[in-house]
């Protein structure tokens, strides 16, 4: 029997990169409990400093920056935390495109964090760009298809739901203020 050496590079080719991308996603997975870590504790340090602020009158203003980073350190472990849940969800190569809409939900926590935590900022880019190419790789491998389009309405509408979650949270957390009333500075 003649077997076809096309066939047979092609399928070692597969079988290479399907084991490939296992240690690629075991360190996205690292470098992603990495950054929640890091943003737990400074949400836990964030929260106990703000903790002053549950006695304030609603005309102070002075709180604005301090809720605001807490909001985006809350809004950012949320994102994440569902990404995480997204990765350790896959169950096979072929799990792995669905993935895609993750991306740009961590560019938009990396572009939130750029000014507060650089160095965590920087690790959501690196992360981003190595789970962009194990999507693609796995992709290729599985020759899936993508519709952006729906990749970013799904992007989209998660971010806004972790929002309005995170906002109601911290409303509720600090009642005695009336952000509505506080001027953004």
């Amino acid at each position: 029997m003649m077997v076809n050496p096309n066939l047979v590079r092609n399928e070692c080719s597969g079988v290479f990169q399907t084991v490939t991308i296992v240690p690629r996603l075991e360190y996205s997975n690292y470098l992603l409990c990495d950054i929640m870590d890091t943003l737990k504790r400074k949400k836990a340090e964030i929260k106990k400093s703000n903790r002053v602020y549950l006695e304030l009158d609603n005309d102070d203003h002075t709180c604005v920056r301090a809720l605001d980073f807490e909001r985006t350190i809350s809004f950012s472990l949320e994102i994440l935390s569902k990404i995480h849940k997204k990765i350790n969800s896959i169950s096979g190569i072929t799990s792995i495109p669905k993935l895609l809409p993750l991306i740009p939900m961590m560019r938009t926590v990396s572009a939130q964090l750029y000014t507060l935590f650089p160095i965590c900022s920087k690790n959501l880019s690196e992360l981003s760009v190595h789970l962009g190419s194990i999507i693609l790789d796995s992709a290729i491998l599985t020759e899936a298809r993508f519709d952006f389009s729906q990749s970013n309405t799904e992007s989209s509408l998660i971010l806004n739901e972790v929002k309005l979650m995170v906002d109601s949270k911290i409303n509720k957390q600090y009642p005695n203020l009336d952000f509505s009333k506080v001027c953004n500075t």
